[in-house]
């Protein structure tokens, strides 16, 4: 009963966000939303500012495993790009673009927000680090490109394009557009031979050297 009563708390607290904003993720409404009564919030998680962290978490660990299939399918790194759109698209029809929002604006006065939204976003990191250090091993760019330092800078600007998108959807096309450039570009040295990858990883080690 336990276990089922945090989780209907924290499906509850998601959904509060989701539905009315963070302004209004008060003990009453998210209790009303899980159908408990509001003392069970501070018993299981001490405040609601714990329970709103552990829901992020909880949150973040529920769309990663809902896209970790689709992710170990993609073949290249177009493929990444065209997911990625895709994804954004779904997950901002499903509002969570914009508790992603508000959860960053919240975490600048609250460490425990801001650590459990860094989490999740190092959920997210992890899964991209994955792919990336597979898609690249098919490419010139093996060895010269740190997986590692791409997943985090794909997840910032993934961020970044979601902020963006609320007051310039325009733009925020764009850069997409910008990103899918780069992965025709990253095609286009899958597709060379043998020799003309040798040829391109030899610039590479001569620019990484100077």
């Amino acid at each position: 009963m336990s276990a089922a009563t945090k989780e209907k708390l924290l499906e509850g607290a998601l959904r509060t966000l989701v539905e009315q904003g963070i302004a209004k993720a008060s003990a009453r409404t998210i209790a009303a939303t899980a159908g408990v009564g509001q003392g069970l919030i501070f018993y299981h998680f001490g405040s609601v500012e714990e329970l709103l962290a552990a829901a992020c978490r909880y949150g973040a660990e529920q769309r990663v495993a809902r896209y970790r299939d689709r992710l170990a399918g993609l073949g290249s790194l177009t493929e990444l790009l065209e997911f990625a759109r895709a994804m954004h698209a779904e997950e901002r029809e499903a509002g969570h673009v914009a508790v992603l929002g508000q959860l960053l604006a919240a975490g600048q006065n609250s460490p425990a927000l801001a650590a459990a939204t860094a989490a999740g976003l190092g959920l997210w990191i992890e899964e991209l680090e994955a792919v990336l250090t597979r898609l690249l091993a098919a490419t010139p760019l093996d060895g010269f490109a740190d997986p590692a330092g791409l997943a985090r800078a794909t997840a910032a600007s993934f961020v970044g394009i979601e902020l963006y998108e609320a007051v310039d959807p325009q733009g925020a096309g764009r850069a997409f557009d910008a990103l899918e450039q780069l992965a025709g570009l990253a095609a286009v040295l899958e597709g060379l031979g043998p020799l003309s990858q040798r040829a391109v990883r030899h610039g590479l080690r001569r620019g990484t050297r100077t």
